[in-house]
């Protein structure tokens, strides 16, 4: 989704901005600034409760865990974001489920990842989340819904507000 700007939103900011960073750098800021915002490298899906509750209906159950504890999990794990990226312990952790590069997917920063998804991790910061889901099982499979350390602090009890009345 492109949104139309106006230079002249961003004019007061070329006005004040050499005086803090000097011609030269505004030369290359500008350009710069303008292609972020014009061509966005992927696109992201922000996901309501409702959207995610509708996608994940299937794993409802999966190892024993109930579809309002997925959903609290990921909003407190990503906030439902599908380029959410952080940086955690020396690894980085991608996408919805925030799923990691030391053991489940593959990534230029840690080559020696065991790649258990045999995924690249860029993968997991699509709008199509088949290939997270996957993931997110092997991740239940092996280590159990406390890999996600949001699950146990706060997805564990008062369960009815992660609820989707549309379901």
């Amino acid at each position: 989704m492109f949104a139309v700007v106006s230079i002249d939103t961003f004019y007061p900011l070329f006005q004040m901005t050499p005086r803090f960073l000097g011609a030269a750098k505004m030369r290359s800021f500008v350009p710069l600034f303008l292609v972020g915002i014009l061509f966005p490298a992927i696109p992201a899906k922000q996901f309501t409760k409702c959207e995610l509750s509708q996608l994940l209906k299937d794993i409802d159950g999966y190892g024993g865990i109930a579809l309002p504890e997925f959903i609290c999990t990921m909003f407190h794990t990503s906030g439902y974001d599908t380029q959410a990226i952080v940086e955690n312990n020396g690894s980085t952790e991608y996408g919805l489920f925030q799923i990691s590069n030391k053991l489940w997917c593959k990534s230029s920063q840690v080559p020696q990842s065991r790649n258990i998804c045999d995924i690249s991790c860029d993968k997991f910061l699509d709008d199509d989340i088949t290939d997270d889901i996957m993931c997110a099982k092997k991740i239940l499979d092996i280590k159990g819904i406390d890999y996600w350390l949001a699950h146990k602090a706060l997805c564990t009890e008062k369960l009815e507000q992660w609820l989707c009345e549309k379901l």
